[in-house]
C-alpha cells in the first residue's frame, strides 16, 4: 500500500471478526501503526441473528420472552467480546489494550459489519482500517469476502484487506 507522503496515518481500525486465522491481519496492522506512529482501535461488530435463527429460537420461545432476553443476552455477549479481543490483543503485543503503547480502544458493538466497520472508522476518525478476507465462492480467492467488499463501497477511508484464508 502506497501512502502519498503529505498523508499521515494517525488512527488504524482493525476489523476483528474473531476468527481463527485473523492474527497474521493485527500483525499487518500493528506493523503499520509502529512504522506510522499510529493508533489502533480494535473494532468487533457481533452480527444479529439471521432470519432462520430468530425462527429457531421463535420456536422455543414467545415473542415476549425473546424481547425480555434480547437486550440482556446481547450485553452479556459484548462484554464476552470485548474480554476476547482484549486477550487477544495482550496475546499478540504483551500489554492489555489499556497499557499498550499502539492499541487506543477495543470496540465492540451489535450490528451489521459492512456498515458498522465504517461507521466506527468515521467515528474515529480514522484513516485506515485493516480487515482480513476470505471467499469461499464459486471463483474462491480472485473475489473479496461479501463483508471487505461492503466495507470498502461504503467508506471513503482507506481499506488495506489482507488475505487471511489458509487453504
Amino acid at each position: 500500500m502506497a501512502v502519498a507522503k503529505n498523508e499521515t496515518i494517525k488512527t488504524i481500525i482493525y476489523a476483528s471478526d474473531q476468527g481463527k486465522h485473523m492474527r497474521p491481519v493485527f500483525r499487518r496492522a500493528l506493523a503499520m501503526a509502529e512504522s506510522f506512529g499510529a493508533q489502533i482501535v480494535m473494532v468487533h461488530v457481533a452480527e444479529p441473528l439471521t432470519s432462520t435463527g430468530l425462527a429457531v429460537v421463535e420456536a422455543y420461545l414467545s415473542k415476549e420472552q425473546f424481547e425480555e432476553h434480547q437486550h440482556e443476552g446481547m450485553q452479556k455477549i459484548l462484554v464476552q467480546m470485548r474480554e476476547r479481543i482484549a486477550k487477544f490483543c495482550e496475546d499478540e503485543t504483551g500489554d492489555c489494550p489499556k497499557d499498550s503503547p499502539l492499541v487506543s480502544d477495543v470496540v465492540v458493538v451489535h450490528g451489521r459489519p459492512g456498515e458498522e466497520i465504517p461507521r466506527q472508522a468515521k467515528l474515529h476518525k480514522a484513516d485506515l482500517i485493516v480487515m482480513g478476507s476470505c471467499s469461499h465462492g464459486l471463483l474462491g480467492r480472485g473475489l473479496l469476502g461479501s463483508t471487505a467488499r461492503r466495507v470498502i463501497q461504503g467508506t471513503e477511508i482507506p481499506v488495506l484487506v489482507v488475505p487471511n484464508c489458509k487453504h
